[in-house]
């Protein structure tokens, strides 16, 4: 059997091979090459990138005619010079590893098996036939696999034929559908032996740690979130960064952190429920100030004030003066919104000046009865929907 050059050699980073055909798929172009560095996407790992010829690669599938290597420019057939994204690869193999490791240990000394796995880009996660994974039990996990970690159990990988599969204690949720001819297992030594395709590491110690973050209930399951190696320091990185700057923020060591920021969120609410308190008194006492002027068209612009103040304030007027009809403005984070609005006494067409008043401000608004409201990029055609308000009657 001719085995590609991700499976001879996991850790290779460069071949020099041939591209033996080109095409296009789709709009996008590939070629097939006589061997090949590039892992393609398949048993839950994702493909590698890289380049061929300095071209990248930026996708590789399997197809029934060879690997495709889908790349960012066409190239002829002719001499290929591979070249892996490493960092990449090696990310994918401590991941996949991980995973391997994390099933074997969860079914063996916990009793959960593994239904799913799914390798992401942030974190990765396995299907558990757990219904419920109480948090000591998630700690007493992650310290039996630190364990095998440490104990740098080797890990190797053989094609088997289907026959001596037959033979083997193999851990495996079954073989691809349609599946024929030899199966090739991957063993991590004395804990686990299994059916895949991927690629993997030379020991359990290069997983480096293996971190499990949460759990979420799924189908009867629970799903179970990790990450391992590089993602376990770049994440702590990135917390360390995070409550280095709400320490400054909040003024609190990292144990104080979160009662620190309870306190800052009790008093927002506090100035919260104040500020809509004194937006209703002031919406009150401006009602009664606009309901007490003369007329029946009553308009007014409030700087910095929402639709929802604009409601408000129309709501009351109108309660004070039913004959009144009002056109409110208002302008705010850079945008311009209207209310037009009339009483039950009123006998002002409201849809259609709502209209004639939205194509003048070149606003989009709607409205039912006698509401109509709507946001204009800007309020510089105000004074023109107030005349042509005018002109109708108001």
């Amino acid at each position: 059997m001719h085995l590609p050059a991700y499976e001879r050699d996991p850790c290779a980073t460069t071949l020099e091979t041939r591209i033996l055909g080109c095409g296009e798929e789709k709009g996008r172009p590939f070629v097939v090459l006589e061997d090949t560095v590039f892992y393609p996407e398949g048993g839950g790992q994702p493909c590698d990138f890289g380049t061929v010829n300095g071209v990248a690669v930026v996708d590789v599938q399997k197809r029934p005619g060879g690997l495709r290597h889908f790349l960012e420019a066409a190239l002829p057939e002719g001499p290929a010079s591979l070249r892996l994204d490493w960092t990449r690869r090696f990310d994918h193999m401590q991941q996949h590893t991980g995973q391997h490791l994390l099933t074997a240990v969860a079914q063996d000394q916990f009793q959960w098996g593994t239904m799913a796995f799914h390798l992401g880009t942030q974190v990765c996660d396995i299907e558990l036939d757990a219904p419920a994974i109480t948090a000591a039990a998630l700690d007493d996990l992650e310290t039996a696999v630190a364990a095998e970690i440490r104990a740098r159990h080797e890990i190797s990988a053989r094609w088997v034929s289907p026959e001596g599969y037959g033979q083997e204690p193999v851990r495996s949720r079954g073989l691809p559908e349609g599946h024929t001819g030899d199966i090739r297992l991957v063993q991590i030594a004395g804990v686990d032996l299994n059916t895949c395709g991927g690629t993997h590491l030379r020991h359990t110690g290069e997983i480096e740690a293996l971190k499990l973050l949460g759990t979420e209930s799924i189908r009867g399951g629970t799903r179970l979130f990790y990450v391992a190696g590089g993602r376990v320091r770049h994440r702590l990185r990135a917390h360390e960064l995070r409550n280095a700057a709400l320490r400054t923020l909040l003024g609190a060591p990292d144990e104080d952190l979160v009662s620190a920021l309870q306190v800052k969120l009790d008093q927002l609410l506090t100035l919260e429920r104040r500020s809509r308190k004194m937006e209703e008194e002031l919406a009150e006492h401006q009602a009664a100030a606009l309901a007490a002027l003369p007329g029946a068209f009553t308009e007014a612009h409030l700087e910095g004030r929402d639709m929802a103040f604009l409601q408000k304030l129309a709501r009351g007027i109108l309660a004070l003066a039913p004959a009144k009809a009002l056109f409110l403005t208002a302008e705010t984070g850079g945008q311009g919104i209207f209310l037009l609005a009339a009483g039950e006494a009123s006998d002002l067409d409201v849809p259609a000046a709502g209209r004639a008043v939205a194509e003048l401000l070149g606003a989009k608004g709607g409205g039912a009865g006698k509401t109509f409201q709507g946001k204009a990029p800007s309020l510089a055609a105000r004074a023109g929907a107030l005349a042509r308000l005018r002109e109708m009657g108001h």
